[in-house]
């Protein structure tokens, strides 16, 4: 068997949490690869509204095991938290949620350390949700992080200690004499209780070796749905550097962050919505500063799962979305929030940049350190309601010309759209 991937193709936001749960059904496992608790994945079914982000979106299919993978980073408190929110719904993990032993912690200096260096970026912020994710993820490299399988080591409070006042070194030296910033309205050492309680709450949850797990899974025959986080375009690597994440977001974030090789990756789905959003600072050519802006942020409710903040909104931006196909091999479309444009008289896509004189057609290195005038083509739109769509024949002609529209520009099929955050409200055309 294969493993089948579910990225996002934007700028994280783009509605993976839903699709994952929808596609859950037909997969024996989810599994989550990279990133950590800034993921705020969403989901809506039965009149419940639940945000995961660090437990895989199928985690509502008792029947399907749930696995953290090695490439993700846990804050045990975080954790802790939205197991018990679980659990507050009859929803038990320690039956099917596991975790891999190679997953690095969050410590809590990890997050003072994302507060200080963050602010002492001054104008040049990055935008960070402030878990920590940076620090964790450097330390991971640096080769002095403690990870999930540590945690039963008798000599795990010297390793984490010694990792500590490393850290207090450097915190010092931000700090020149000010006092310790507080972590969620706490103190230092209260946030450090809650930070062991959690690892203790978390620890009736399977710990196993994920990448020998998953391999011998798909050895006898199993189905596994990879789960992204963040957006193509976050990529550590690829996205709009230094405005990313730290981690790889794109296809090859799958093989490292879960242990499986190339070619046991199967069906790659990219999700995209139906316009653009970002949170955070950073590059985006097809921003809205006006009123349709104002509408899209609207009507999308676009404010972070995670953070809370508002999101910048623009028109679909197809560059983008052609380089973020291209670095994954994606095979699907999955077109996401598309009833948020229903009452457009127009809908933009922009086609290709300019700058200065010339047009370039991909996000090239050079490109988004420029001035970018986004070529946009404005499409009628279809003035309508699609809740209540059941297929393809349902939707409006316009709507269906604007799925169409980006078919041909990708060379891709949009194989699911999504009408609204409920399961129901999705149309599967092809899978």
């Amino acid at each position: 068997m294969k493993v089948d991937v579910l990225l996002g193709l934007q700028w994280g936001d783009e509605g993976k949490g839903k699709i994952t749960d929808v596609l859950t059904p037909g997969y024996d496992i989810i599994a989550r690869f990279q990133g950590g608790p800034n993921a705020g994945h969403t989901l809506e079914f039965n009149g419940l509204k639940h945000v995961l982000h660090t437990i895989p979106s199928g985690i509502f299919h008792p029947e399907k095991k749930n696995i953290i993978g090695n490439g993700v980073i846990i804050d045990p408190c975080i954790l802790a938290r939205e197991i018990g929110s679980l659990r507050k719904l009859d929803v038990e993990p320690a039956r099917n949620l596991f975790i891999s032993k190679r997953a690095h912690l969050i410590l809590p200096t990890h997050r003072l350390l994302d507060q200080l260096m963050e602010a002492a970026k001054g104008n040049s912020k990055i935008g960070s949700t402030l878990k920590g994710i940076g620090p964790a993820y450097t330390d991971k490299v640096a080769r002095q992080g403690l990870r999930i399988g540590d945690m039963d080591a008798t000599d795990f409070r010297e390793r984490y200690n010694r990792v500590k006042e490393e850290h207090f070194r450097l915190i010092h030296s931000y700090l020149n004499g000010a006092a310790i910033p507080q972590i969620e309205s706490r103190s230092f050492e209260d946030y450090e209780n809650s930070w062991f309680k959690g690892l203790d709450y978390i620890s009736d949850i399977t710990r196993i070796d994920s990448e020998i797990f998953l391999n011998n899974s798909l050895k006898h025959g199993l189905k596994v749905l990879a789960e992204g986080a963040q957006g193509s375009m976050l990529d550590i690597d690829f996205g709009t550097y230094p405005f990313v994440t730290s981690s790889n977001t794109i296809i090859a974030g799958v093989c490292s962050g879960l242990g499986v090789p190339p070619k046991s990756i199967g069906r790659v789905y990219g999700v995209f919505k139906a316009y653009c959003t970002r949170v955070g600072s950073g590059p985006f050519p097809t921003e809205l500063f006006d009123e349709t802006g104002e509408k899209l942020r609207r009507i999308g409710n676009e404010f972070g799962a995670t953070t809370g903040r508002p999101r910048r909104c623009g028109w679909i931006d197809l560059p983008a979305l052609h380089y973020a196909v291209m670095l994954s091999g994606v095979t699907d479309l999955v077109m996401m929030k598309s009833d948020v444009l229903d009452d457009f008289e127009k809908v933009g896509v922009c086609t290709h940049y300019r700058i200065g004189d010339k047009n370039v057609e991909l996000p090239e290195y050079e490109t988004l350190s420029q001035q970018i005038e986004p070529v946009l083509a404005l499409l009628n739109g279809w003035k309508t309601s699609l809740t209540g769509a059941k297929d393809w024949f349902d939707l409006p002609g316009q709507f269906r010309e604007y799925i169409s529209y980006i078919e041909k520009s990708l060379e891709l099929p949009v194989s699911v759209i999504s009408l609204g955050p409920g399961r129901d409200q999705t149309i599967v055309r092809s899978i």
